[in-house]
């Protein structure tokens, strides 16, 4: 007895389909919720922005989706260890805080020799960080190698008036400057 081609087309679909419903049932099920968002409030000290900011980095801010701390070899961008040196006397004529300042609301202006650009603004969705937890990274990024400095009546030129406010961050125009290395973000 010849069985019909048709037959076997359809218990060849019917087998086909049930092997990989079964192999798709081992692969473990992960639910990727939204970020946990995270209060900042108006009197926390550098001790306690440290702290937030850290749960910035991994959380929320994505940073360590390209980022990382302490790792060597190969990397998408630069390592954060020991950035509070490096943030110092990375761009001449920019403070610490002014360098974490321009490479999170304007990362495009300076790229680090050896990357490629990449880094999002980080106050524009899709990660939309505001200025107070933005602060909160710097202070964090500060914590890596030296002692943070960062308050939340910190200013910057990419924040116009104190973040404790409850302002938002100015629209600023950076200075001209000449063409950036070729190279990679922070």
């Amino acid at each position: 007895m010849r069985v019909p081609v048709i037959a076997r087309i359809g218990a060849l679909v019917l087998v086909t389909t049930a092997f990989y419903a079964y192999v798709g049932q081992m692969v473990p099920q992960k639910e990727v919720q939204p970020p946990q968002e995270i209060a900042v409030a108006a009197d926390l000290n550098t001790a306690d922005m440290v702290k937030v900011g850290r749960q910035i980095v991994e959380g929320k801010g994505l940073c360590v989706t390209c980022h990382t701390i302490g790792k060597t070899g190969a990397l998408r961008f630069p390592d954060l260890e020991g950035v509070a040196i490096r943030a110092k006397t990375r761009v001449p004529g920019l403070s610490d805080v002014e360098y974490f300042a321009q490479s999170m609301y304007d990362p495009n202006a300076f790229i680090v020799p050896g990357f490629n650009p990449g880094m999002p603004a980080i106050d524009k969705p899709p990660i939309g960080l505001t200025a107070q937890e933005i602060l909160c990274v710097m202070a964090f990024l500060q914590s890596l190698g030296g002692t943070p400095t960062v308050t939340l009546q910190t200013t910057h030129r990419y924040l116009g008036a104190p973040a404790a406010s409850g302002a938002t961050p100015a629209p600023a125009t950076p200075p001209a400057t000449s063409a950036a290395p070729e190279g990679g973000a922070r």
